[in-house]
């Protein structure tokens, strides 16, 4: 299992990034830092697979947190999350050796994309021996992203995800509709996607004492 350090001043982005994260076994949230210097400080005394950085935080910017960490010989994988996509900051970053930049806001699809780009290059330099070029170009450019069914929209599912997420309790069809804006037609045709790839669970309520009702929640 991948240890990750998520680093986000802003406690709702960092609190669905992590639980985005352990909703694939393949990584665990060692620990989530508000700001640079504690999570700086963290890292020089212990290891962490992967950081999933912000750009825009208080005491120093995710560049000058990036150049701190390299400095100190700090291996850690880089994953840069922030709405700043200006070119000279991008290559910056690049240089730096991020492994993904993704730029706010993005859908849940983009977020599991770059954990498996992660996964992908991992896997492909721990391997024992000589790499052939499809290995070598699956470690140098990212994997085309898997094609979602006709009718699924990235942004659409990433919105009703959210509502799921950000609820705390199980919801009805009606209850997300109404949460993300959609009708109640859309919001069956997208969980019964989330339940068939099992980020998500649907389950009759009985505790209504009337007719029970269908609820669904994320998987974490």
């Amino acid at each position: 299992m991948y240890s990750v350090v998520i680093v986000e001043d802003d406690a709702m982005i960092a609190e669905l990034n992590r639980r985005y994260l352990e909703r694939d076994g393949r990584f665990e949230a060692a620990r989530c830092f508000g700001t640079p210097a504690p999570a700086l400080d963290w890292l020089h005394r212990h290891s962490a697979d992967l950081v999933i950085l912000d750009f825009y935080m208080p005491q120093m910017t995710g560049l000058e947190f990036l150049r701190a960490v390299r400095a100190a010989g700090i291996e850690s994988d880089v994953i840069m999350i922030t709405a700043a996509n200006d070119a000279a900051t991008v290559e910056a970053l690049t240089r730096l050796g991020i492994v993904d930049y993704l730029v706010k806001p993005f859908a849940y699809e983009r977020f599991c994309r770059a954990l498996d780009n992660f996964c992908r290059r991992r896997a492909a330099v721990s391997s024992s021996g000589s790499l052939d070029q499809d290995a070598l170009d699956s470690l140098l450019h990212d994997a085309p992203p898997a094609a979602l069914p006709k009718g699924i929209q990235p942004p659409t599912l990433s919105r009703i995800a959210a509502c799921l997420q950000g609820a705390g309790r199980p919801l009805t069809g009606e209850e997300i509709a109404a949460a993300a804006g959609l009708s109640a037609v859309t919001v069956r045709r997208y969980m019964a996607y989330l339940v068939e790839q099992r980020m998500a669970r649907g389950e009759m309520d009985y505790s209504t004492g009337g007719r029970p009702r269908l609820v669904y929640q994320m998987i974490r």
